[in-house]
């Protein structure tokens, strides 16, 4: 486990570096995102990857994909599309998987702890509502409408730097007895 956390260092440095510049202008720079992917891509190739070059082309087409969609809605900028695919590049697309997902259940619990402190769970779910029929009925309505909605359904008051919640994500997954087998 040890290991892992030699190998990840890096990365996670560049992690809190995106996290804070993130959590204060709401926008994650090129240089890192870019720089990211390089070194992912890079550390690949070294004796001590933790994702070999395949693993490391497929993570960052894994974080593509994983975001294209919210990207194309309106609902995250593209510097988190990028976060996350450099993140892909040094993992590899399986572990990525487990990071976005252990991602978003951190990013839940922040946002329902920010709507419970500033008093507007009620908004919060009334609009996660209003956004989830909407994207039921995606094909009647269009994509517009629907990133339309989302921009207008805002229930908190800032926005939730994506950043802050990938480097939970990231080592939270990190930690755990099944990040390449602990």
């Amino acid at each position: 486990m040890q290991k892992v956390w030699i190998h990840l260092a890096p990365l996670l440095a560049m992690l809190i570096v995106a996290a804070a510049i993130d959590a204060r202008q709401r926008r994650i720079p090129n240089w890192l995102t870019v720089a990211m992917m390089l070194c992912g891509l890079a550390q690949s190739f070294t004796a001590s990857h933790l994702a070999g070059p395949t693993a490391a082309s497929l993570g960052l087409l894994a974080g593509l994909a994983l975001m294209l969609g919210q990207f194309a809605l309106g609902g995250l900028g593209g510097g988190d599309v990028k976060l996350l695919m450099g993140v892909g590049t040094w993992v590899g697309p399986l572990p990525l998987l487990m990071i976005f997902m252990a991602a978003s259940v951190a990013g839940l619990i922040i946002v329902l702890a920010q709507a419970c402190w500033q008093g507007r769970m009620a908004a919060l779910l009334r609009n996660s509502s209003v956004i989830a029929v909407n994207l039921a009925h995606l094909r009647e309505i269009g994509v517009e409408h629907v990133s339309a909605t989302g921009a207008s359904c805002r229930s908190i008051d800032k926005p939730l730097p994506y950043a802050v919640v990938v480097l939970i994500g990231t080592m939270f997954v990190a930690a755990g007895p099944w990040f390449f087998g602990g």
